[in-house]
């Protein structure tokens, strides 16, 4: 165990939290996701290479049609044929590209003219100036990586034959049958050929065809001048999302672990200075929420810790004074003679045991009254029902009191909560209000709505309570009991219980006089109220 907590207290105090690690993983991944696509995908690729294929399908129809009119002869049986020298001299004038190769095909297979065999090859030079070796080698080394992915085309070798017939060429004898072909092949400088074969027609009636080719070096350096743009913002926008990342999970992982380090305080017990939580209410977001919640669950412990040492000095003072007079009384007995005296400080004796005995339970059942309300279940309750039955019994038990009920059958008077502890507080008020009028006195109960409340008024016509006590009469162990009654035959505890219950049903419980207070008959008014069940206000 030690372990573990060792290990969960270093894991709170790492440079990098685990939260900031996960959103910056969230965000870099749904960055480089679209930047990756974009590597992979051909879209790009695929649009200059089929833009290409048509500049040269239309450069072929030129040419082809130049050959149609200037090379095509026809001899004395009525057959044409091209004439190579005129084909060679045409070609040679209309290939203003040195990068595009121009061949001549006729219809046996011969390859009669090609432009490589009958120009100047002029090879570009590349661009003079230093180039950064470090850019170039990156540059290169992403180049690799992306050819080397695999491509959903399957394409054929281009091959360079010694003696080029038309059968090597596939698109070349599609062209015989009058249709302009395209074709792409693995091979060149760049690692593709791109070739456009074009019928040569006279009089429509196919003589030959040409086929251009060219290596894709000039789409190649495109891609790649487009990849190292996407880079270099993609590089940008990684940088702006790494900043803005660590940014956002500071603004999220800073405060949680100032929340979490004031709630470790707050459990190891140090000075109440030291366990204040954070308050970052003002950002008005989940972690001010956070903040409040941990800040009032505090003050809360904090409070209960309060009652709970006011409560153990309660019940220290309360025992005390039973114990004091049983530990005189019995000390008294042992010295004396008279069996009579002796008898009466043994009645002393007993009632301050059952005093002590009542004492200890009223207490225990006190302590134990937060978490059994917190888990009895809460169901819908008919206040007005509860109380015609409570002053039912109180009549048919009662005989120096009378009780009368101000009750509409037709309001329903429903709330929430837990039935026997609401009967508990109604019963505890009843019994005050009779012990306390006088006798025939009259007891008046009322319950009504009022608002989104449920009100219930207990009135009496005994002495009432004097004004400094209106709030005291709910403390602990405050007894106020009538003349005549016993010393000691209630613990003090009723209404501070019947507080609590009422409290823990987000209600409220006051004390008044219904009149001048004169001590004599001015009677007291109890009201006890609590939160209608929403429902049950419609149609009333």
């Amino acid at each position: 165990m030690p372990l573990k907590k060792w290990r969960e207290n270093r894991q709170r105090h790492r440079i990098i939290s685990p939260l900031t690690l996960r959103i910056l993983a969230v965000n870099i991944v749904a960055l480089l996701i679209p930047v990756g696509f974009l590597f992979y995908s051909d879209s790009y690729r695929d649009g200059l290479i089929d833009a290409e294929l048509e500049v040269m399908g239309n450069k072929g129809r030129l040419v082809a049609a130049a050959l149609g009119e200037t090379s095509v002869g026809e001899t004395h049986a009525g057959r044409q044929f091209i004439n190579p020298l005129m084909a060679r001299d045409t070609i040679r004038r209309l290939s203003d590209d040195p990068k595009l190769r121009t061949r001549l095909f006729v219809l046996n297979g011969d390859q009669i003219v090609d432009s490589k065999q009958t120009d100047i090859q002029v090879e570009p030079l590349s661009p003079s100036g230093e180039s950064d070796l470090i850019w170039d080698w990156a540059f290169g080394l992403i180049d690799w990586g992306v050819n080397w992915l695999p491509s959903g085309e399957k394409l054929s070798y281009y091959r360079e034959e010694v003696l080029p017939r038309a059968n090597h060429y596939d698109e070349v004898v599609r062209a015989f049958s009058g249709n302009v072909v395209g074709a792409i092949r693995m091979g060149g400088k760049s690692g593709l050929m791109l070739s456009v074969a074009v019928p040569v027609q006279n009089v429509r009636r196919v003589v030959g065809a040409i086929l251009l080719s060219q290596d894709a070096t000039e789409i190649e350096s495109a891609i790649r001048d487009f990849r190292q743009k996407v880079i270099v913002v993609s590089g940008a926008a990684l940088i702006i999302t790494i900043l803005l990342s660590i940014y956002l999970a500071g603004t999220i992982a800073r405060p949680v672990l100032r929340l979490a380090g004031a709630a470790e305080m707050v459990r190891l017990g140090h000075g109440r200075e030291s366990q204040q939580i954070p308050d970052f209410s003002s950002r008005g977001d989940e972690i001010g929420d956070l903040s409040r919640v941990l800040r009032e669950m505090t003050d809360a412990l904090h409070e209960r810790m309060d009652a709970t040492e006011r409560f153990a000095a309660d019940v220290s003072h309360e025992i005390k004074n039973p114990l004091t007079s049983l530990r005189s009384a019995v000390e008294t007995a042992l010295r004396l003679k008279d069996q009579k005296r002796q008898k009466k400080l043994m009645g002393i004796v007993l009632e301050d045991v059952q005093r002590l005995d009542r004492l200890i339970t009223d207490i225990s059942n006190a302590s134990r009254l937060d978490s059994e309300l917190s888990r009895e279940e809460m169901q819908s309750i008919d206040v007005g029902r509860m109380i015609i039955a409570l002053v039912g019994v109180e009549n048919s038990v009662s005989s120096s009191a009378r009780f009368e009920v101000e009750v509409d059958p037709s309001i329903r008077l429903f709330v929430r909560g837990s039935e026997s502890r609401l009967v508990q507080v109604f019963r505890n008020l009843l019994g005050n209000a009779s012990s306390f009028s006088p006798p025939n006195g009259k007891i008046t109960v009322k319950a009504r709505k009022n608002g989104d409340c449920v009100e219930v008024i207990i009135e009496d016509q005994g002495p009432g309570i004097p004004i400094s006590k209106l709030s005291a009469i709910f403390d602990r162990f405050y007894t106020e009991r009538p003349e005549g009654e016993k010393f000691g035959a209630h613990s003090g505890l009723g209404l501070s219980i019947s507080k609590q219950i009422i409290e823990a049903h987000r209600g409220k419980i006051l004390a008044e006089n219904r009149g001048q207070y004169d001590g004599k008959n001015g009677g007291a008014r109890f009201i006890v109220v609590l939160p209608a069940e929403k429902e049950n206000f419609k149609g009333v």
